[in-house]
């Protein structure tokens, strides 16, 4: 299935026809085609043993690929030098991969100094990652991994990933390995990273919620490396390409829905002599039906508010929600 975008200036990583066939016949990913606009967040998800972590691999080419292309920016790094190629590219696991017997803040100086940065820059640069990931360097900096939760060792690894200020992030399924309230909370701060940074970043996962919520676009892999789909979330969760994506995707997709459709002013009534003061829970324009539907069951309300900066705009209603999906399948 080819599922190359129009490429221009826009794309940070092109892969072309790429295949992976281990020595023993098993084809792990076959004839791949796949954009990612620079920027993008895009997510990689299927069951186990669909190729995902193998193609994941293949862009920083710690796996080797059998046949295909694989370009960054334009430029062809099939054949370049992996170990320099590697260094261009940040790189999270479910494991961290931290050294055990260094401090949190040499593992995070570890890549400038790999490339010539003076001790007190990689320091400097290191304790404004850990600022940035939600560790006070004053606090965490000189503790060993062990002495952190499995979340904090997360947050560890995306700062160092990013210390070389990569343009491209890989992560394989790098919240995997921690309990659920801690996952939703590194994958929310994971979101507010992206919007700041705009790094380029291809994640794997085999969590469709976690795809949907982080992802810009998501491809669904199948088991032998096929790709069935690739798409925006909200196109994925609305138009299915064929039953095994639908099965992926789960009876459950028409409420996977409302966290990936934002409400617009087509969404809201309009309400005579109410402002948003007279209301005690509002949204804005932009937010997901999820989050409003969450307040109004919080709150035990029939409507929510929806203002647009400082302009109240109307009230969003349990008829407006069913409206807002019924559009998104137009989509």
């Amino acid at each position: 299935m080819n599922a190359t975008a129009s490429a221009g200036d826009g794309t940070m990583i092109r892969l072309s026809g790429l295949s992976k066939t281990y020595p023993d016949g098993t084809v792990a990913v076959q004839e791949l085609d796949l954009d990612v606009g620079r920027g993008e967040l895009v997510c990689l998800v299927g069951p186990s043993g669909c190729g995902k972590s193998t193609t994941l691999k293949m862009i920083n080419r710690l796996v080797e690929p059998s046949t295909g292309l694989i370009e960054i920016e334009g430029r062809d790094v099939t054949h370049e030098d992996p170990v320099k190629l590697r260094r261009g590219i940040g790189y999270v696991i479910q494991q961290v991969g931290l050294f055990p017997h260094q401090r949190v803040i040499t593992n995070v100086m570890t890549v400038p100094l790999l490339y010539g940065e003076s001790k007190a820059t990689a320091r400097e640069r290191a304790r404004e990652l850990l600022t940035l990931v939600g560790l006070e360097p004053d606090l965490y900096g000189d503790r060993y991994p062990h002495q952190l939760s499995g979340g904090q060792r997360q947050r560890v690894g995306v700062a160092r990933a990013l210390a070389a200020d990569p343009p491209v992030l890989l992560m394989d399924e790098p919240f995997g390995a921690v309990d659920p309230v801690v996952r939703a909370r590194l994958q929310e701060e994971f979101r507010r990273l992206q919007r700041e940074l705009e790094k380029t970043v291809v994640f794997v996962t085999h969590d469709i919620d976690e795809a949907v919520l982080l992802g810009d676009r998501v491809a669904v892999f199948a088991e032998g490396g096929r790709l069935l789909q690739y798409d925006t979330p909200a196109r994925l969760l609305a138009h299915p390409v064929n039953d095994e994506v639908a099965t992926f995707v789960g009876a459950e997709h028409g409420l996977r829905r409302l966290s990936v459709t934002r409400i617009d002013q087509d969404h809201v009534e309009p309400v005579d002599g109410v402002k948003a003061a007279d209301l005690a829970t509002t949204v804005a324009v932009g937010a997901t039906l999820e989050e409003a539907l969450a307040l109004m069951l919080r709150d035990d309300r029939a409507m929510v508010g929806v203002t647009d900066g400082p302009r109240f705009v109307g009230v969003l209603t349990p008829a407006g929600v069913h409206r807002a999906l019924r559009e998104s399948l137009k989509g």
